[in-house]
């Protein structure tokens, strides 16, 4: 590699943005799952809505809010645009104890707020390639885009393959 070859490649490396470290969030009650995306840590935390006597709340199964890691990790709620066409989701009770969510912007995969048979708890539950994942973590990636119309690469999910309980992680791109 000449020394005019090894300059460039050095100057578009450091031209590059820095690599997102994504904090886990911890420390949530009954938090089901968390979503993050590009291109900042703030987190999305869906969390199960009991009352103090641990009872499920039936018309809102799930409270959504963020952990704005970028202001100190303070708790917010979302906003009207964040809840009614991005992050928030609208649950039907399907049965006891079973409801079918649909995320606001992205409604092709389904979403199920169950009770376990493994440990009785809430989890929320979806089929990504022929598996059936307990989830955890949901990540977006954006690359550019509009504030109404994100360029997102792909969506991946993190969780349980509830037939080997082993961790898994599948993306669907799009």
């Amino acid at each position: 590699m000449s020394a005019t070859t090894f300059l460039l490649f050095f100057n578009l490396l450091w031209a590059l943005p820095p690599a997102i470290t994504f904090p886990v969030p911890s420390g949530v009650p009954n938090q089901l799952f968390y979503l993050q995306r590009d291109p900042n840590t703030n987190t999305v935390i869906y969390q199960l809505n009991v009352d103090r006597a641990g009872r499920l709340n039936e018309d809102e199964p799930v409270n959504v809010f963020w952990l704005r890691y970028d202001e100190h990790g303070e708790r917010k709620d979302l906003n009207f645009i964040q809840r009614k066409f991005a992050y928030g989701l609208t649950a039907e009770k399907l049965a006891a104890d079973k409801y079918e969510l649909k995320f606001a912007a992205y409604n092709k995969v389904r979403f199920y707020l169950l009770r376990s048979p493994v440990d009785k708890a809430f989890h929320v539950y979806t089929t990504i390639g022929g598996k059936q994942l307990q989830l955890e973590r949901v990540f977006l990636r954006i690359e550019g885009g509009t504030f109404w119309v994100p360029n997102v690469k792909y969506i991946e999910f993190k969780g349980l393959n509830t037939a080997t309980r082993e961790p898994a992680v599948e993306r669907i791109m799009l």
